[in-house]
């Protein structure tokens, strides 16, 4: 047989057989919060109008922040093949230094702290 047809047949036995383990072997014990269809630990059926912890949202827009520079310094290894890989070094220092200086900013503000 050649390399193509083990392959396929490879693939057709092993498929099931992950498949099937894969739905027998995880436990399953469902509990309140489990079975709850919200998972950040607020009441769905309670007020709407409680108060919102803005530390929340602080670290979520701080691992936004960090994504988008890992988005925007991806491209990277491909500048250096540019007329001009300094400039490319340069944006992305620049970049760095600006995110850096943002976290340095809000640690020394205190807006990391969890508990005062």
């Amino acid at each position: 047989m050649n390399l193509f047809t083990t392959i396929i047949i490879y693939h057709t036995l092993i498929s099931p057989i992950l498949a099937t383990i894969s739905f027998w072997l995880p436990q399953m014990n469902p509990d309140h919060e489990k079975l709850s269809p919200y998972e950040c630990g607020f009441d769905p059926l309670g007020s709407a109008c409680l108060p919102f912890s803005l530390r929340f949202f602080l670290i979520a827009i701080l691992f936004l922040l960090f994504d988008l520079e890992i988005a925007l310094l991806l491209p990277l290894p491909w500048g250096d093949q540019l007329t001009s890989p300094l400039s490319t070094f340069l944006w992305a220092s620049t970049i760095l230094i600006l995110l850096t200086l943002g976290l340095v900013y809000e640690w020394i503000k205190g807006g990391l702290e969890w508990a005062e």
